[in-house]
């Protein structure tokens, strides 16, 4: 049967609790520090267990932390349609980066659930672990072990900066479930985000039509000269490890400006031993490099692989760069972005059609099953900072969009 027109999400309900779970890690600057598997993670993930069961969901927990949240429908032979994203941010993160996509699922939910709708087939939320990278690198693992990108060791294997492995932190929040990776089967999947980029605000449209992403490769660097005095060594016999990687971040931004619209960045650099009168002995970097064709992005792989070189070599600089982490780029499914389309069609809110430059765990997963990505705008595109915004009008439209999505899709089972 036709969804009824009444089926409209409470716009207040969704911003309220946006706003409540931001305390879960809250920052002084109006932020979000909620790392994969920290204390904090565990604390909204069972705000969220606690508010999908309220529901009548069944919360299920596999051993790389992803929740499976389900909402039974008319046909339960069916398997169920997943909307999710993830609840982890950045160190310096923002209120809506993931979460909105969590969050307007529920909010989907929640609507269906105060008007007695039953769906054909079941629905799911799924929060997706460690989809930033942030603490355990590579980034999207949860969702990325779901998809068969990583294996279930190699991702509970992962190490944070301090030795720790993304399966040790899951038990210390009690996170790491008893079932195995991809024990939860789903048919299709839908994830609701911010843009994190420009475009949207920019052309006055609330909804992007997500038609697939870039590719993305990391690379970790360490540099090494020589430890030395800086009163006693002669500017022309040093080793300096800092100067040749500033040389090297240089020439990774000339990359990305020689292939657009690729991107190319460093955004996390460790000196050592980071004392002000040692000339640096040890840098280590990563470099960041994105495009939406395959061979685009194997070229800015080899151009920075050579430049790397070549600035070592001229410095008296041992180099060790490794590519730690590759995405290919990603279509996502015709007929799913068709009903986004449909969504916002029947929203009445002016969209377009639109290409990821971040990556997202829909990202994997439509390697797996059909895919499919909502976008709202961002204040400036803005993402990754504390100071990323959203209004509350466009997270209430991305969630309706979302909700007619799934309607949408859920029809052809009808």
């Amino acid at each position: 049967m036709p969804a009824p027109s009444n089926l409209v999400i409470n716009p207040t309900r969704l911003w309220e609790t946006l706003m409540q779970t931001a305390q879960f890690g809250a920052t002084p600057k109006g932020g979000i520090r909620r790392l994969a598997a920290s204390e904090e993670d565990g604390q909204v993930r069972t705000w969220f267990k606690n508010a999908c069961e309220a529901l009548g969901c069944t919360v299920q927990i596999d051993r790389c932390g992803n929740m499976f949240a389900t909402r039974p429908g008319r046909r339960n032979d069916l398997l169920p349609i997943a909307l999710g994203s993830h609840l982890d941010t950045q160190p310096t993160g923002g209120k809506f980066d993931g979460v909105l996509g969590v969050l307007g699922a529920l909010e989907a939910l929640r609507t269906l659930a105060d008007l007695g709708y039953e769906t054909n087939a079941p629905v799911m939320i799924v929060n997706w672990t460690n989809e930033e990278g942030a603490r355990f690198a590579p980034a999207m693992l949860g969702s990325g072990a779901y998809a068969g990108i990583f294996t279930e060791e190699a991702a509970l294997g992962a190490q944070d900066r301090e030795g720790t492995t993304l399966r040790t932190a899951l038990a210390s929040i009690g996170y790491g479930g008893p079932e195995p990776v991809a024990t939860q089967r789903f048919q299709a999947m839908f994830e609701l985000h911010i843009e994190q980029g420009p475009i949207l605000e920019a052309e006055n449209k609330t909804i992007g039509i997500v038609t697939g992403v870039q590719g993305i490769s990391w690379f970790e660097v360490t540099l090494r000269g020589q430890e030395a005095h800086t009163g006693a060594t002669p500017m022309h016999l040093r080793r300096n490890a800092l100067l040749g990687a500033a040389r090297m971040i240089e020439a990774v931004d000339r990359i990305g400006l020689a292939n657009t619209p690729g991107v190319a960045s460093v955004g996390l650099l460790e000196n050592r031993p980071n004392s002000r009168n040692v000339v640096p002995g040890e840098v280590f970097f990563t470099i960041d490099l994105r495009h939406p064709d395959a061979a685009s992005l194997a070229l800015m792989e080899q151009q920075c692989r050579t430049a790397l070189s070549a600035i070592a070599g001229s410095m008296n600089l041992d180099l060790d760069q490794q590519r730690t982490w590759h995405a290919a780029p990603v279509l996502f499914c015709p007929t799913m972005i068709e009903c986004v389309r449909k969504a916002a069609c029947l929203a009445g809110l002016p969209a377009r059609d639109i290409t990821s430059g971040a990556g997202h765990d829909a990202a994997y997963i439509a390697g797996a099953v059909p895919a499919a990505m909502v976008f709202v705008p961002c204040l400036n595109g803005v993402s990754h900072n504390e100071a990323e915004s959203a209004t509350l009008e466009d997270c209430a439209a991305g969630s309706q969009v979302l909700l007619n999505a799934l309607l949408a899709y859920d029809s052809q089972f009808a």
